[in-house]
């Protein structure tokens, strides 16, 4: 009886926790973009039981005995297809069931061995195809689960942070702290300035640019605990996307002619990824769309995508045993004319 009352108040806990106000909007609007994938996508956003985590192995303090053990567990290297850019030195695995390992504390001088994270925010990552000794620029680097990822993929000659908001800020610094040795510190500039100032700071500096953008976080809004501050948030949605554009057009500025731009969003909103993406590529003659639809063929075994109409555009929905996403990636590249 006493277990009953306890599942029964364990029951009641989640389903307060699943806001109304966000569920009803994303009911309307995802039905109409996704059609009847949107019923199975409902479905794992709303149950947190579902979700999966992702474990990257911090190539900085390598857990060879943690590596052990998770091939033990069941775990298996993601990317096991041959993806036109993977470096050697990421090692990511997943479970196919919702496991999650525990998370490291952090600890002053002691660098932590793996990062937890949702697997398909290592797409924009890869498809920003990193090479030593380059510039890069983590336009909306908080809390700094990308900035730590690309540099698992190689050693850039110059890596710039930067986050506006204070409190992603303080997160950005302590995973950089936790994760990344000392002397490679030094190539890491951290900053707080409005990504859409960036472009005019520092034009045509980096040779890579990441514009991780912020959007209606699908995954955290549907469980925002206060309804009218959900509502709020609804109402200021149609914002973002102009929000958004600014912050590529600073980042096309910031990136030299050659250059490749990542654009990325965990929403499965489309005016906040393929309409920005288009008017972004309408506003401007050098920049070109980069195809990367061989991504997708090459990690159907691991996520599922929603067609995008768009060879530049990638978008990972939650699948059942494939739980990733949301997840857009746009990849662009600046040519040398005007």
């Amino acid at each position: 009886m006493m277990l009953t009352r306890l599942k029964a108040k364990s029951e009641r806990k989640v389903a307060k926790q699943i806001c109304k106000v966000v569920l009803d909007h994303f009911e309307k609007e995802y039905s109409r973009e996704l059609g009847d994938a949107w019923h199975t996508v409902r479905d794992i956003l709303t149950s947190p039981s579902c979700w999966q985590y992702a474990v990257l192995l911090n190539r900085f303090n390598h857990p060879f005995e943690l590596e052990k053990d998770l091939h033990l567990k069941g775990y298996h290297s993601l990317f096991q297809g041959s993806l036109p850019y993977y470096p050697k030195s990421m090692k990511c695995y997943l479970s196919r069931t919702p496991h999650r390992m525990p998370s490291e504390r952090h600890q002053i001088g002691n660098l932590k061995k793996y990062y937890l994270l949702n697997a398909a925010s290592l797409l924009p990552v890869l498809a920003l195809e990193l090479r030593d000794g380059e510039k890069v620029l983590d336009l909306c680097a908080g809390p700094g689960g990308k900035s730590i990822a690309l540099l698992q993929c190689a050693y850039p000659g110059y890596l710039h942070c930067n986050e506006y908001d204070s409190l992603r800020l303080r997160w950005l610094r302590q995973t950089l702290e936790s994760f990344i040795p000392q002397p490679l510190v030094n190539v890491i500039e951290v900053s707080e300035l409005d990504g859409r100032e960036m472009g005019d700071a520092q034009p045509e500096t980096f040779d890579k640019v990441l514009v991780d953008a912020p959007c209606s976080n699908d995954r955290s809004w549907l469980f925002s605990s206060d309804s009218q501050n959900a509502a709020c948030r609804i109402s200021q949605r149609r914002n973002l996307p102009l929000l958004q554009i600014e912050l590529l057009r600073s980042a096309i500025k910031a990136l030299r002619p050659g250059g490749l731009l990542v654009y990325s969003t965990c929403t499965l909103s489309k005016a906040e990824n393929q309409d920005v993406i288009n008017e972004v590529l309408n506003s401007y003659s050098n920049i070109m769309p980069v195809d990367i639809k061989e991504m997708a063929r090459t990690c159907s075994q691991d996520f599922t995508f929603a067609p995008t109409g768009q060879e530049c555009g990638l978008l990972v929905i939650p699948d059942k045993g494939k739980a990733w996403g949301p997840m857009y990636v746009a990849k662009l590249k600046k040519s040398w004319t005007t």
